[in-house]
């Protein structure tokens, strides 16, 4: 008899603040997740075909490709893959774009970590979220 580990879902974290992509990694594994960490969206892109990711979080602003860039190519790539839009300058009309464009949540931050843990297991489970 084999032992087969379940694969767990893997997420996919990007932002260019060091400090945000260690807390989110360290908090998507204390939920049972698998995490992959990336510093922009270029790096995510370059490997999007490697990584059997089911949900990205990403930021809004970042230097390059912005977290709204990173969603408009995605949903032209992978048009079914969720996606998490954070951002420590919300506003209404940045929410309605990130929307518009396929969003499946947005987010400010910064947000409580049982936010992020509904928003997950919402993703997981089809389910819309909003925080």
């Amino acid at each position: 008899m084999t032992d087969v580990k379940a694969r767990r879902p893997v997420v996919a974290i990007v932002d260019d603040d060091p400090a945000i992509r260690a807390a989110l990694d360290r908090l998507t594994r204390a939920l049972g997740y698998e995490a992959l960490v990336f510093d922009g969206a270029a790096p995510l892109l370059a490997k999007l075909n490697e990584a059997d990711i089911a949900f990205v979080v990403t930021d809004v602003q970042m230097p390059g490709l912005s977290g709204l860039d990173l969603l408009r190519i995605l949903g032209g790539q992978r048009p079914h893959l969720p996606v998490m839009v954070m951002t420590a300058y919300p506003s209404e009309a940045a929410r309605e774009r990130a929307l518009a464009l396929g969003a499946f949540a947005y987010c400010a931050k910064p947000f409580e970590a049982d936010q992020f843990e509904r928003c997950l297991t919402s993703v997981l489970g089809a389910r819309p979220y909003s925080c």
